[in-house]
């Protein structure tokens, strides 16, 4: 049995194969909520489920996992930018500062009448930035398909001093909790590799 990945994300995808689970890739094409005066976490859980419920539509004998992640400085959502110029000024706004990153999981499998949903959150402080360094980091990084412009995979030297909870999380799928998830469900018997 495969499991279906409603992403293209590439990060998720290591994140996947990281835990052993045999998958396919089929991105959902749905337009995600992304105001910036939003909740995070109802943000989040809003287009995983919106993701999740679209392939659900075109694969329903499947199981299904979408995922969404932004990044919230206080009250303010900072999902992807749109250009470099709006990219180096979300990393001056998180320079020196402390944010949220939300993640958000659906969970889908018709066959088994499976709907379940939740929202993981961790915390990351960034390191005083100067231009330099954010040329450098860019040098390094594509900023424009992250939400807050930035990961936490490469180049972090550069930029984050430091992070407290999932790692993953932060990458954009918290693995940890999903594979508690997919022991509560009795999904690993059915997606594990081998």
């Amino acid at each position: 049995m495969t499991l279906i990945l409603a992403s293209g994300s590439p990060r998720r995808r290591e994140l996947l194969e990281l835990m052993g689970v045999a998958f396919e890739v089929y991105p959902a094409t749905v337009t995600e909520w992304e105001a910036s005066d939003a909740c995070p976490r109802e943000l989040v859980a809003h287009n995983a489920a919106l993701k999740a419920d679209w392939v659900l539509e075109r694969r329903e004998n499947l199981p299904i996992l979408a995922s969404d992640t932004t990044v919230a400085l206080g009250d303010e959502v900072l999902n992807k930018p749109a250009d470099l110029t709006e990219a180096r000024a979300m990393l001056k706004r998180l320079s020196g500062r402390e944010h949220m990153v939300y993640t958000a999981v659906s969970l889908r499998w018709k066959a088994r009448s499976v709907v379940a949903d939740f929202v993981e959150t961790s915390t990351v402080r960034f390191r005083a930035l100067d231009d330099d360094t954010i040329t450098r980091y860019f040098e390094r990084v594509n900023p424009l398909d992250k939400a807050g412009a930035y990961g936490i995979q490469e180049g972090r030297e550069l930029i984050i001093e430091s992070w407290e909870g999932s790692l993953h999380n932060i990458m954009g799928l918290p693995t940890e909790r999903l594979s508690q998830e997919f022991e509560r469900l009795d999904w690993w018997a059915v997606i594990r590799v081998g």
